[in-house]
């Protein structure tokens, strides 16, 4: 399996024949081994120059930008090398034909609280009180098979993340870590940096998976596609959510891996720093790499290809192939 690249620290990062190396401010060189490399996270102050972005495009390596906080600023996007105009083409009639639009929008929204009843019946097994949110979730997901648009159905994802975020103080049990309500741009605690700082990860990891299929990243279908850069990554990574980005929160504070120390205030919000968030990508990158039993395919497969085939059985439903059923966790 190829590697993820994360680097926080000061540098340059330089091209030299045909390999790439990272050089820090003490002048000490890292070299990085292009063939084994699918992308690249960069949180330092990093330059880079026009014969390196070339030869990453070359080799297919996708850059990932966070600003000094930890926000995901953008993508170094190497031309689209499986592009498709007919796959396109039937993205484009999918999402311009209401109902259909909307039946591929449900099957999102039924993998993410499905996936989320998952993470909660998982806490209730160990327990914790969530029976009433369950029951709540539960009666919501019925209500989302009704939906005639996708503005229904966002009220009904809507709706659901209310009822589970009322579950993470039970769930994390920890007076310095409470939810409160869902905060964003900027985070107003320490809980709602940890979600934000979580999701800014996985965002940019499913649009690379996305890059090595034939669809196109703009062209979503519970997210409207608007003038926003992209929109089918968002719509993928609303069943992830729960069982990559939540579980790894729980397993930070719960093993109480993070402290309040690990949190600055600026900028009228509440930022995760460094070493925080070095500790948030080692679980990512781990739990991305982790594997589990796969019935269908007779074997174990990781979290990283599991995204991966979710696309492929986005792209089997779009060509009339097979009917798109959202991936749900079976632990």
């Amino acid at each position: 399996m190829k590697r993820t690249i994360f680097v926080f620290s000061s540098g340059e990062l330089h091209r030299k024949q045909n390999t790439i190396y990272f050089e820090n401010s003490a002048n000490k060189k890292r070299y990085l081994p292009v063939e084994n490399i699918q992308e690249i996270f960069i949180f330092g102050e990093v330059t880079i120059n026009k014969k390196l972005l070339e030869y990453l495009s070359q080799k297919e390596i996708i850059l990932h930008f966070y600003n000094y906080f930890g926000y995901y600023v953008g993508s170094f996007y190497p031309r689209f090398h499986y592009n498709s105009g007919f796959m396109i083409l039937k993205q484009a009639q999918i999402y311009l034909n209401e109902e259909k639009r909307v039946n591929l929008a449900k099957k999102f929204v039924e993998g993410a609280i499905l996936n989320i009843l998952k993470v909660i019946t998982y806490y209730k097994n160990r327990g914790k009180e969530l029976e009433e949110e369950i029951k709540n979730i539960e009666n919501l997901l019925e209500k989302g098979g009704e939906c005639k648009n996708t503005y229904e159905l966002m009220a009904i994802e809507g709706n659901v993340r209310e009822y589970y975020y009322n579950c993470f103080d039970k769930i994390i049990d920890n007076e310095e870590f409470c939810f409160k309500k869902r905060s964003r741009r900027p985070p107003q605690n320490r809980l709602n940096a940890l979600i934000s700082f979580g999701n800014s990860l996985l965002y940019p990891t499913i649009l690379a998976e996305i890059y090595k299929t034939h669809l196109d990243p703009r062209i979503g279908f519970l997210h409207a596609t608007n003038f926003r850069k992209f929109s089918l990554n968002l719509d993928v990574a609303e069943i992830f959510k729960p069982i990559i980005v939540d579980r790894i929160i729980f397993t930070l504070l719960n093993k109480k891996m993070l402290s309040t120390k690990d949190f600055s205030q600026d900028l009228g919000g509440v930022y995760l720093k460094e070493k925080g968030q070095k500790l948030f990508v080692e679980e990512f990158d781990k739990r991305l790499r982790t594997t589990i039993s796969d019935r269908g395919l007779g074997r174990n497969i990781s979290y990283r290809s599991l995204i991966r085939r979710e696309l492929y059985k986005i792209e089997k439903d779009l060509m009339g192939d097979k009917e798109y059923k959202p991936f749900v966790a079976r632990w």
